[in-house]
């Protein structure tokens, strides 16, 4: 197993929240604390050593306990820009992703997808869930990945490329299933903020 000291924790808090109206989501309210703290809480149990990537209100997520990173990519590009902003602050051999949106993740999210990454000898372990149909789900955003991604990550964003699959299918990457789909649920919306707190 990878020592849990070895592994630094990234909640991603940097898009544009547009479908929830533009607000800065990590920073809404759930149970009386905001999202991102729900991840960083949950997170921090399970790896040596957090931080956050977010563009928007730094001082509100610095004052969350943890260091905060902004893309280094301008103009929001999506998750892979704050895989890259944690990557290049990232001091240990390991980095784990998670949204801040999704506050009930599994608390074993790390040490399983950390097992089936050294048992494959991957560079990225995905966390896969199964939808109503029984189909294989990609939780592209929970991901554990070797640092030495980051060569790659930095060409493929040069590159203008974007989307997270393109990337991570081009790296040896091996899906986790986790059986528990609703952990995995985010708040996108604010209906789904409203389901969450029911």
């Amino acid at each position: 197993m990878i020592p849990i000291d070895d592994i630094t924790g990234l909640v991603l808090a940097g898009g544009r929240g547009s479908r929830m109206g533009g607000v800065d989501k990590g920073l809404q309210n759930h149970q009386g604390m905001p999202l991102a703290l729900h991840a960083l809480l949950r997170l921090g149990l399970q790896v040596g050593q957090v931080m956050v990537n977010a563009n928007r209100n730094l001082g509100a997520y610095e004052s969350l306990g943890a260091p905060v990173w902004p893309d280094a990519v301008p103009d929001y590009p999506g998750p892979l820009a704050g895989f890259l902003a944690g990557l290049e602050h990232c001091e240990t051999p390991y980095m784990v992703t998670v949204p801040c949106d999704s506050p009930r993740f599994p608390l074993d999210l790390v040490p399983r997808l950390a097992q089936v990454l050294v048992d494959h000898g991957a560079q990225i372990a995905m966390a896969v869930t199964l939808d109503e149909t029984g189909e294989r789900q990609r939780q592209p955003v929970f991901c554990l990945m070797h640092t030495d991604v980051l060569g790659s990550l930095v060409q493929f964003i040069r590159g203008g490329q974007r989307r997270i699959d393109r990337w991570t299918d081009a790296q040896r990457c091996v899906e986790v299933l986790f059986e528990d789909s609703p952990a995995f649920f985010n708040a996108n919306t604010l209906q789904d903020l409203r389901q969450l707190d029911a």
